[in-house]
């Protein structure tokens, strides 16, 4: 480091706005989001394990994307609603990394399980006979390892990069959470390869999943559009829109962040982007997941029945007992 350098030891994280007012209207509706996003994914992932009929493959996908949800959204609410807090949210070095890192393993994570889920329903529909076999056990298990050690090996060279980066003078980010972009513009080494190679891994996993789940559909269109059966084709579309709808909120707003120019676009809408990708499709996926599913709707009810009806029976028997011998 050069003698004339102070090295950066925190930074500072401008946020969405400065406006007091705004701030405050901001925090109360990024909390409430919050919370439903941690309340609703935690509910999948509960009503999932519980219920053995929601033991299918889909489903565990399912569990595993409301895991990457809460992830991925904790990485970053919690520091941002201490932001609209506080007059200057400074971050450490270290916390920075780990937040950075956070939203990239999350995020790859996400992806991947979109790609996988999205093979689950090609074998669901293109090979309904062969689906036991196409997506047991086995393979469902392989398809996790696969996108947990893809996001894990991408979190690294992306880690690595990060931690090559020098910085030694302005330390604001201009942004609402340590995203590589703004902190590149900050380092005062050579950011030529560093400011590569997390484009490229992340590109390489967007490329692929995209690629995967292109592929995918183009089988399972041709698939129904063969079918003679009208309710056979809207019933196996049907079971496909809600992936469908979740793929083009995910990769459509990703695709503006990552994809385009960034003289197409400003800061502002940068952060406004971000904040919808990372903080509200998280609290989307587990209605867009459970509206219209039945599956669903019947282990709730089944749930319901189960674990709460039966203690008010238990209760109200205990009560007339007691009112008998009394």
């Amino acid at each position: 480091m050069d003698g004339n350098h102070t090295a950066v030891t925190e930074f500072i994280l401008l946020g969405l706005t400065d406006d007091p007012a705004l701030r405050v209207i901001l925090f109360t509706t990024i909390l409430c989001i919050y919370l439903v996003t941690m309340s609703g994914n935690l509910s999948t992932i509960i009503l999932i394990g519980l219920s053995s009929q929601l033991h299918h493959p889909m489903y565990l996908f399912l569990s595993h994307l409301a895991f990457a949800d809460i992830g991925y959204s904790s990485s970053v609410t919690p520091n941002m609603l201490v932001n609209f807090l506080v007059e200057i949210n400074s971050i450490s070095y270290l916390g920075c990394a780990i937040q950075f890192c956070s939203v990239v393993f999350f995020g790859s994570t996400e992806c991947l399980l979109l790609a996988a889920m999205a093979y689950d329903r090609f074998a669901a529909i293109c090979s309904p006979l062969l689906y036991s076999i196409k997506m047991s056990t086995q393979v469902c298990v392989q398809l996790f390892l696969v996108a947990y050690i893809a996001a894990f090996l991408n979190t690294c060279s992306c880690t690595l990069c990060f931690y090559s980066l020098l910085f030694c003078g302005p330390n604001a980010v201009n942004h609402f959470f340590c995203d590589f972009a703004p902190l590149v513009e900050l380092s005062c080494s050579d950011v030529s390869i560093p400011a590569v190679v997390p484009s490229f891994s992340a590109g390489s996993i967007i490329v692929v999943t995209v690629f995967v789940i292109a592929v995918s559909y183009i089988y399972i269109l041709i698939t129904i559009l063969k079918m003679r059966s009208t309710e056979g084709r809207h019933k196996a579309f049907s079971t496909c829109t809600s992936h469908l709808t979740a793929v083009t909120l995910f990769y459509g707003t990703t695709t503006f962040i990552y994809v385009m120019p960034k003289s197409s676009y400003s800061t502002d809408q940068n952060k406004v982007v971000s904040v919808f990708y990372m903080v509200v499709i998280p609290m989307l996926n587990p209605f867009i997941y459970s509206l219209r599913n039945k599956e669903i709707t019947e282990a709730l009810k089944s749930l319901v029945r189960k674990y709460f009806l039966s203690d008010i029976c238990y209760f109200v028997g205990l009560d007339i007992v007691i009112i008998s011998h009394i």
